[in-house]
C-alpha cells in the first residue's frame, strides 16, 4: 500500500478488513508548529521536518499526516494547548477508525516539536492502559523535540540535559516505554531546559493551562504538585523571587535570543547521533524496521 494512501471504508457491522487490505504498520504523523493548519508558514517545504521520516518507509507501512491548528499564540488563531489537544483527539480518532476495520495492524506515532508533545501524549495514554488501542498494537513513537520529554525516555543520540519545558509527562510510557525513541539537541530549549529553571518551567505549566480540557486537568494537576515539591527542595519562594529579578529576567531574554539564532529548534537534518546518521534519517529507519 503506498505511502499516504487511506484504507477503503468497507460496510459492515464490527467487522474488520482482510488483511491484504490493511497495512502491516499505520504511521500517525503529526507536523510542528505552523507546519501544517490553516497558518502554515510558505516556506515550508513537503511535510516539514518530518518528511524525511516518512518518506519511502517501504509497502508495508502507510503514512497518514494528521490536520490541526499547529499554531502557538493566539494571534495565530490558537493558544498551544487547545492546538495540541486538537492534535490528539484527530491522530486518536484515526486510530479508532483503523484500529475497528484492521484486526491485524500495527500503529506507530511520529511528530516533531507540538506534534511531538501531541505524539507522545498520544503514546503515554495507549502505554498507560487509557488508549483506543492495547500496548501490544503499538509498534512504536519516534520524538523530535518533545516539548515534555523526560530525562528518563530513552534517548538517540549525545543526551540532552534537563527536561522539556512544558515538563515530563507523570507515568511516562507505561508499557510502551521500550518502544519510544525521543531526540533532542542540547541547544533547544523546546525539549532542553534546566529543571532547576522554575521560571521556564511555570510558563510551560501556564502555556498548557490555555488547553482547557477537563480530561488533562489530571495531568496539570500533578505537574504543578510536581513543581512546588521541586522548587520546595531548592529554596522555595527566594529562589523563584531570585530567577524572577531583573538581572534573570536580562539573562533569560539573552538566552532565548542566542537559542533563536543558533537555528538548533531546526537543526534536527544535521544532527549526527551516530553511526554517520543524522537524527532525520535515524527516525526513519527505526520506523521503517518496525511491523
Amino acid at each position: 500500500m503506498a505511502a499516504g494512501a487511506v484504507a477503503p471504508a468497507v460496510s459492515g457491522a464490527g467487522n474488520a478488513v482482510a488483511d491484504n487490505d490493511c497495512p502491516s504498520v499505520e504511521v500517525i504523523a503529526i507536523p510542528g508548529t505552523l507546519e501544517t493548519g490553516p497558518h502554515r508558514l510558505d516556506g515550508v517545504r513537503g511535510h516539514g521536518m518530518l518528511s524525511g521520516v516518512t518518506n519511502g518507509l517501504g509497502d508495508s507501512h502507510q503514512v497518514d499526516y494528521i490536520d490541526y491548528p499547529a499554531t502557538a499564540v493566539w494571534w495565530d488563531g490558537e493558544v498551544y494547548g487547545t492546538s495540541k489537544h486538537k492534535a490528539v483527539d484527530n491522530a486518536r480518532g484515526l486510530i479508532a477508525e483503523m484500529a475497528a476495520r484492521c484486526a491485524t495492524t500495527q500503529f506507530a506515532v511520529v511528530g516533531y516539536s507540538q506534534g511531538a508533545d501531541a505524539a507522545g501524549d498520544l503514546a503515554a495514554e495507549i502505554g498507560t492502559g487509557h488508549g483506543v488501542i492495547p500496548p501490544e498494537r503499538f509498534a512504536g513513537a519516534g520524538l523530535i523535540s518533545d516539548p515534555s520529554r523526560s530525562p528518563a525516555d530513552i534517548q538517540v543520540g549525545p543526551p540532552a540535559p534537563g527536561a522539556g519545558a512544558e515538563g515530563s509527562r507523570p507515568g511516562g510510557f507505561g508499557f510502551v516505554n521500550d518502544r519510544v525513541r525521543t531526540v533532542c539537541i542540547a541547544d533547544d530549549l523546546y525539549c532542553a531546559t534546566d529543571e532547576q529553571d522554575y521560571v521556564s518551567r511555570l510558563a510551560g505549566l501556564i502555556v498548557r493551562g490555555t488547553e482547557m480540557n477537563p480530561a488533562g486537568l489530571w495531568r496539570d494537576m500533578l505537574d504543578t504538585g510536581v513543581w512546588i515539591g521541586d522548587l520546595g527542595a531548592h529554596g522555595g519562594i527566594p529562589t523563584l523571587a531570585s530567577q524572577m529579578s531583573r538581572q534573570s529576567y536580562e539573562d533569560l531574554i539573552d538566552k532565548v535570543q542566542s537559542f533563536l539564532q543558533s537555528g538548533a529548534h531546526v537543526a534536527y537534518p544535521r544532527y549526527q547521533v551516530g553511526d554517520g546518521q543524522n537524527a532525520i534519517g535515524w527516525m526513519h529507519d527505526y520506523v521503517a524496521g518496525m511491523g
